[in-house]
């Protein structure tokens, strides 16, 4: 039998080729060469992606892998590249397409003002509300010393439901202890504190990607091997006093951040 036929539709002669001739080491990467067949399949997979609407359902791994011609396994890395890029998600024992992701923009307002822009219902769920003593980082980020009692809000960030974020929330307990008077965590702690006259002035804000604890990725509902946006922040009024300092973790499947920079 000729050996050509033994092989997927990948593996045969290309066109313009002699038959019999044998393709240098470097083909697959190289510009003339055949594209990888893990990048044909990514392709395939965008251009199935471009017709069906959310939550229509993918083909199974086994026909996508007849579909292309491949393997199983080259499918499935396709596929998990998509899931934590947030294009897709596991539905029962099938895969649909996912809504797109929320675009969270960095600025002063609060995560309630971003959610309701972008046309999503904001939500949250409290997981603790503590008085704890400040350890050094929060100390020195609140101006206070070490093992001063600080308020500490720990709450799981929603949109529509879905469960996107875990924020962490630390705050002077001498200014914010009047909160546990009238304030609802479940609602937009920014909100709050506004009504209190508090004037968020700056904010200092570092990203970073992070893999989440198994605790974390148990409030989240994901793996722990899903990407996170990490975010810490800090917060000062007019004055130069500092408000908070906040952690903020989120799903890199289900979120993504949009600076406005400008030259002035």
């Amino acid at each position: 039998m000729d050996t050509r036929e033994a092989v997927g539709v990948q593996d045969q002669v290309e066109p313009g080729r002699p038959q019999g001739e044998t393709p240098s080491a470097g083909a697959d990467s190289a510009p003339t060469g055949r594209m990888p067949k893990s990048y044909r399949v990514r392709a395939e997979l965008e251009a199935l992606l471009s017709e069906l609407a959310e939550g229509d359902p993918l083909p199974s791994e086994r026909e996508l892998a007849l579909r292309c011609g491949v393997a199983r396994e080259t499918v499935r890395q396709a596929v998990r590249e998509l899931l934590v890029e947030g294009r897709i998600r596991r539905q029962g024992r099938g895969t649909v397409v996912s809504r797109p992701k929320m675009v969270q923009p960095l600025s002063l307002r609060s995560y309630t003002e971003g959610a309701i822009k972008f046309g999503r219902k904001p939500g949250r769920l409290l997981v603790e509300w503590t008085d704890i003593p400040a350890d050094a980082d929060t100390a020195r980020d609140l101006a206070v010393e070490p093992g001063t009692p600080v308020m500490h809000l720990e709450r799981i960030l929603l949109a529509d439901g879905e469960r996107i974020g875990l924020e962490s929330t630390w705050m002077p307990l001498d200014r914010f202890a009047v909160l546990r008077e009238f304030y609802n965590p479940e609602t937009s702690l920014y909100a709050a504190t506004r009504g209190m006259g508090v004037v968020y002035a700056v904010a200092t804000e570092r990203i970073e990607t992070v893999l989440a604890s198994p605790r974390e990725a148990a409030l989240l509902e994901c793996t722990t091997a899903l990407p996170m946006l990490l975010l810490h922040r800090r917060s000062v009024d007019g004055e130069g006093v500092p408000i908070e300092r906040v952690r903020s973790l989120y799903r890199g499947d289900r979120i993504a951040f949009q600076a406005k920079l400008s030259d002035c």
